[in-house]
């Protein structure tokens, strides 16, 4: 039997982080994973992350996996793939399938990072071919490269269903609704908004009926439902779809603890084990990180896994009490930012109604996916100024701040509050390089020239599809909502290193709808 001074469970974020903290102390690690590459779901995410510097702000999933990669084996992280832990017991031993063969180990610690799985909603049909989980579409767009479907219902308007729904339209996807029974959108109004002015519509209060087909998915039935979840005659909408994509939450694979002997508790979140602030479980030796203990962003689940690493190497006498507590305060202080704002753990399921601020929340956003053009003035990222100058529509007190730190001449401000609305200071000049527009991690942010001496403005947007427009093409303005407000020529398209593919497109439009076109569509 291979002794190791501490055994990783899981290659995703948390246990990736775990490990390198855990060796940059003295440790050596050994990370199992049952799939054939490591790095968890960070492979999946190409959109960009939210939060600051220290939570990899700006940077997209994969590439922040390929960065842990490196940092594993830099530090002499050993990683075995296509490894399925089978047992986990008390006495941190644990039994590993590789191959065909069980292997079993010991460990001095044991650190379980296994994830999540998603939820299933059954429904008539729901077996179907065709039905699938917004994390598999996730699988086959960005890993595999082949799309998923080409008309696409999206069950699920969390961060998951959202996200995924956007990444189907990049893919060439049609995606024809995004259908949620609850009566608000779950999910970031950034992320919602950015599919919105696509001209994908929200069904909220909606819930499947059925799903049709023989040997594939062929159609798909939504009805309205009322405060019980029970389906309203007479409300029934019918789709022609190929595929339903479902994104209605994870549940924490934390049978493993179980098994060890861990005390667990049912939360809203799933079934988890009961970890102290450092992720020790009630049996000495076995920590937990990530989603595993909690579903959150995979932004927490990393500073989680440095938090654990450090522990577990104090456990085992690596690190002094001081140096695992001066670890804690510079992590907990990135950890405690992320949990802040309007979807903080103590507002989950909870209708807030102002911001921070004290600015009445936009419940058009809420209930349809986008901010109503008589809403969108009471936000402070929105101002008018002679010349071209950054319109943020960021309506939402999410911790996020790469906007700020963009801006070599200091337009924006958000303040050291992370949370905060980002305001345009309008006593600096901004010179158009779009820096703030290509950071943005929810495309919420648009350069306007409200009137440029003719009659006509432009509107730089984020641009991330293909084929990108070219230089003179004409075609139309999509305002909020989706739909045409206008007619627009395309001025020019940049792209740069600097941007990480967020091209920016600018469009002319008459200098009365600078305010209102937020998207182009070829005529």
């Amino acid at each position: 039997m291979e002794r190791y001074d501490l055994i990783v469970i899981g290659a995703g974020p948390a246990g990736l982080s775990a490990a390198i903290e855990a060796a940059k102390n003295g440790l050596k690690p050994i990370v199992f994973d049952e799939n054939a590459r490591p790095g968890g779901q960070l492979f999946k995410q190409i959109h960009k992350f939210f939060g600051s510097k220290e939570h990899k702000a700006k940077i997209r999933g994969f590439k922040i996996g390929d960065d842990l990669l490196a940092e594993a084996s830099e530090n002499g992280v050993q990683v075995v793939l296509n490894a399925t832990v089978m047992g986990l017991y008390p006495e941190k031993e644990v039994t590993v399938k590789i191959g065909e063969e069980i292997h079993h180990y010991k460990g001095d610690s044991i650190l379980t990072a296994t994830g999540a799985s998603e939820n299933m909603v059954p429904f008539r049909g729901w077996t179907t071919p065709g039905v699938i989980g917004a994390g598999a579409a996730q699988t086959m767009m960005n890993l595999h490269h082949i799309k998923p479907g080409n008309k696409v219902l999206m069950l699920g308007s969390g961060n998951v269903g959202l996200v995924v729904s956007y990444q189907l339209l990049q893919a060439g996807c049609e995606v024809v609704a995004v259908v949620d029974a609850a009566p608000r959108i779950g999910g970031y109004g950034v992320h919602a908004a950015k599919i919105a002015r696509c001209g994908v519509p929200f069904y909220l209060s909606n819930t499947i009926v059925e799903v049709t087909g023989d040997e594939a998915v062929d159609g798909v039935t939504i009805a309205e439902v009322d405060r019980n979840f029970q389906f309203i005659p007479g409300t029934e909408k019918h789709f022609e779809v190929d595929t339903v994509c479902v994104a209605v939450g994870l549940s924490p694979m934390a049978q493993l603890l179980k098994q060890a002997g861990c005390k667990m508790k049912d939360t809203p979140g799933g079934f988890i084990p009961e970890c102290d602030e450092y992720g020790a479980t009630s049996v000495p030796g076995i920590f937990a990180a990530g989603d595993v203990a909690g579903i959150e962003e995979a932004s927490s689940a990393m500073i989680e896994g440095r938090i654990a690493g450090a522990a577990i190497a104090n456990y085992l006498g690596y690190l002094d009490a001081d140096g695992l507590k001066e670890k804690e305060n510079s992590l907990e202080d990135a950890l405690g930012s992320l949990r802040q704002g309007m979807f903080a753990p103590k507002n989950r399921g909870k209708l807030v109604t102002k911001t921070e601020e004290g600015i009445d929340t936009s419940m058009n956003l809420l209930e349809k996916g986008f901010v109503a053009d008589d809403e969108i003035e009471r936000y402070p990222g929105v101002t008018h100024t002679v010349g071209i100058h950054p319109v943020m529509e960021c309506t939402q007190n999410i911790p996020c701040n790469p906007c700020q730190d963009a801006c070599a001449k200091g337009c924006i401000s958000i303040g050291a509050n992370i949370t905060s609305l980002p305001v345009v200071k309008n006593d600096v000049k901004c010179i158009g390089c779009g820096m703030c527009v290509a950071s943005c991690s929810g495309q919420a942010i648009f350069l306007v020239d409200e009137d440029t001496g003719d009659g006509y403005g432009t509107v730089t947007l984020p641009y991330e599809f293909l084929p990108l427009p070219e230089t003179g093409e004409k075609g139309i303005a999509l305002g909020r909502d989706g739909k045409k407000v206008c007619e627009a020529e395309v001025v020019s398209v940049r792209s740069a290193k600097a941007f990480d593919h967020t091209n920016l497109l600018t469009i002319r439009v008459p200098s009365d709808m600078t305010m209102k076109a937020r998207f182009y569509k070829r005529a």
